[in-house]
């Protein structure tokens, strides 16, 4: 399983034992600081998926499996494999996702059953613990929809655990513990934001509204029920009046503004210290525009794509969401046109032109997409309605298009999906919603047609097999009771 019993810790300074060399599970949980400092070792699965450089970043797989990203980084199999449909469980970016997030859920089991019995205050405690729960089924979570079916692990193991080589569970069982958790983390008395990046309640119920969302489409397709239970979730999250949008898209990649606005959760990256490298991968290839040496050309957006935006959408306007040319290095006063959409949203410009050395936090949760889930979860469960438009509408209005008004069910529907298409797209949301919805966007008429069978606007064609990536090859090798997704 590449399972890890905790990783990082930073104990040196809670332990005075006198042989550092015998820590057992059993001494080290005593004090208030170990709560503290394991739960912070599950936070570390976080950033590893990021990580991008010449042979691309696992995070790019759910990008390129979209057929919406580009890349000039040809050495970068793994992404090439997933954009031309002709991926393979032998791909090291899936591995990544499954070995990280499984020693992040490891982590996570380990403070759920060792806090309870640390003697200290019960309030940290408590919150601790819903960090821990949100934790845990943020990485279940994702590894569900990529995989399907996977072990269910919730307690320690070690090498002699019979759950060393687990079989996989049902899907719904999956959901069923994510939920468990995320609900427990609800009564852990966090607060409703946080602006150290640490999880706050904006950030387990805005989860908690995404899962109930997914849950009502596939591949549980719970329907209107869960429609209703992701629209009220969301809705928790809107009448808190903690979060809001950003009033310009340039506020997106405003470092000083990380944690702040309708920044929910975030992955948190300190310059100098664990920086952000997505900042050399969003840059054309060795086109000498930033003071980094590393220029990637990593992953881009597709052309197509940005066309698909209405006329007048803000955020097709250069050095919004997009940019298409840029200074040169050797002389600021002369702009290189790049010839292509490459990614501004996720732009650091201090790092690129001074610092070489980013802090830029990448979002996971923000209240853009809380809003777009409570429309279409509204409209879903209800047809169209008034909160459901001035949902949508907050969206629009900052992107300065028309209000939506006087839709049909289907119309309105099909215009939400589009928003989601264009306000999350490259920020790892995209495939999720094509595989929930099992719908695709056709870039050239705007219309949603069924994602298998889908064509991508560069040629390949998605096929069922395409609903999940492989389980990795060593992982399937090494535990015979894993069963190879179907096509792989």
């Amino acid at each position: 399983m590449g399972l890890v019993l905790v990783s990082g810790w930073s104990c040196a300074d809670f332990l005075e034992e006198t042989d550092k060399s015998n820590f057992t599970l059993e001494n080290y949980f005593t004090r208030p600081e170990h709560a503290t400092s394991v739960v912070n070792t599950i936070y570390a699965g976080l950033p590893p998926i990021m990580a991008s450089g010449f042979g691309g970043g696992p995070w790019m797989m759910l990008e390129f499996a979209t057929g919406l990203a580009d890349t000039e980084l040809g050495q970068a199999q793994n992404s090439l494999f997933v954009r031309s449909l002709i991926n393979n469980s032998d791909n090291g970016y899936g591995q990544t996702y499954w070995t990280t997030y499984y020693r992040g859920i490891q982590n996570a089991n380990l403070a759920i059953e060792k806090i309870p019995d640390i003697q200290m205050d019960q309030a940290a405690k408590n919150r601790l613990l819903g960090e821990a729960r949100f934790l845990r089924a943020y990485y279940y979570y994702h590894l569900v929809r990529i995989f399907g079916e996977i072990p269910l692990i919730t307690g320690v193991i070690d090498l002699a655990s019979p759950e060393m080589y687990p079989s996989p569970s049902p899907v719904e069982s999956v959901y069923d513990l994510i939920v468990e958790d995320l609900t427990s983390a609800e009564t852990s008395g966090l607060p409703f934001r946080e602006g150290t990046g640490r999880v706050s309640m904006g950030a387990v119920k805005s989860m908690l509204s995404s899962v109930y969302l997914t849950m009502a489409g596939y591949p549980l397709q719970k329907g209107s029920q869960y429609y209703q239970l992701s629209a009220a979730k969301a809705k928790e999250v809107i009448d808190s009046g903690q979060f809001s949008l950003f009033p310009r898209y340039t506020d997106l990649n405003t470092v000083s503004l990380k944690n702040q606005g309708e920044f929910i959760f975030m992955i948190q990256y300190a310059a100098f210290i664990q920086p952000n490298t997505v900042q050399q991968a969003i840059l054309p290839y060795n086109r000498g525009i930033s003071q980094y040496n590393a220029e990637t050309g990593g992953i881009f957006a597709n052309a197509d794509f940005v066309r698909s935006f209405e006329t007048g959408d803000k955020r097709t306007e250069e050095k919004q969401f997009f940019f298409t040319e840029y200074t040169l290095r050797a002389d600021r006063s002369q702009v290189l046109q790049l010839g292509d959409y490459y990614i501004w949203k996720h732009f650091d410009e201090e790092a690129q032109l001074v610092t070489t050395s980013s802090g830029m936090n990448w979002p996971v949760y923000r209240y853009a997409e809380v809003l777009l889930t409570y429309a279409e979860a509204l409209n879903e469960a209800n047809g169209p309605s008034q909160a459901a438009y001035d949902a949508v509408n907050l969206i629009r209005r900052r992107a300065e298009l028309p209000d939506l008004e006087g839709l049909s069910q289907d119309q309105l529907r099909q215009a939400i999906w589009k928003e989601r298409w264009h306000e999350l797209c490259y920020e790892n949301k995209t495939w999720f919603d094509m595989v929930r919805l099992r719908k695709a966007m056709n870039v050239f008429t705007g219309d949603f047609e069924d994602y298998v069978g889908h064509q991508f606007s560069y040629g390949p064609t998605v096929t069922s097999r395409e609903l999940l990536f492989p389980i990795p090859t060593a992982e399937v090798r090494n535990n015979t009771n894993l069963r190879q997704n179907p096509g792989y």
